[in-house]
């Protein structure tokens, strides 16, 4: 793997809390635009990152979840889920039912085409991945994996804060 000079840049022991935290933000940023840029140039023609997502998601569940559900998963509005799902009923991907209790709710679970899709984008992008994974090492990786887990539980509790 080539490094770039700045790749070899240490934040220093003495760096401030807010240089520290700008570097932190900084690779978790550039690392998910790159990670974002090789998945989604593997994916199948026509699949999007947010597609595979929402049916990596509902193939892991094996259960129906309402689309409210899956934005809040997510983390994005209720429109653009109804996009993404529109999409992928579209492609035959989901199965949108209403619930047979309250009508104007609505439940969605994986189609076998869908389960398919996202088998075959799983293998697409899988060896790509794991590549990077190797590269690294293992070992670095496991010691990374509990430190951003901490990050990501740091980053949803500050978002359920008010204000």
């Amino acid at each position: 793997m080539k490094h770039k000079p700045q790749d070899t840049l240490q934040i220093s022991a003495e760096a401030s809390p807010d240089a520290l935290a700008a570097s932190l933000f900084s690779e978790v940023f550039i690392s998910d635009q790159l990670a974002r840029d090789l998945i989604g140039k593997a994916l199948p023609k026509g699949m999007q990152i947010s597609h595979f997502s929402v049916l990596n998601l509902l193939a892991h569940l094996n259960v129906e979840r309402s689309p409210a559900e899956l934005a809040e998963a997510f983390h994005v509005t209720r429109g653009a889920m109804t996009n993404t799902l529109s999409r992928l009923e579209w492609a035959g991907h989901i199965h949108i039912r209403p619930d047979w209790d309250d009508a104007r709710r609505k439940f969605i679970a994986i189609s076998p085409a869908g389960r398919a899709a996202r088998d075959a984008a799983l293998a697409a992008f899988m060896p790509r991945i794991t590549d990077v994974v190797r590269d690294i090492g293992a070992d670095r990786v496991r010691a990374a994996l509990p430190v951003l887990r901490l990050l990501r539980k740091q980053l949803e509790e500050a978002l359920r804060q008010p204000g």
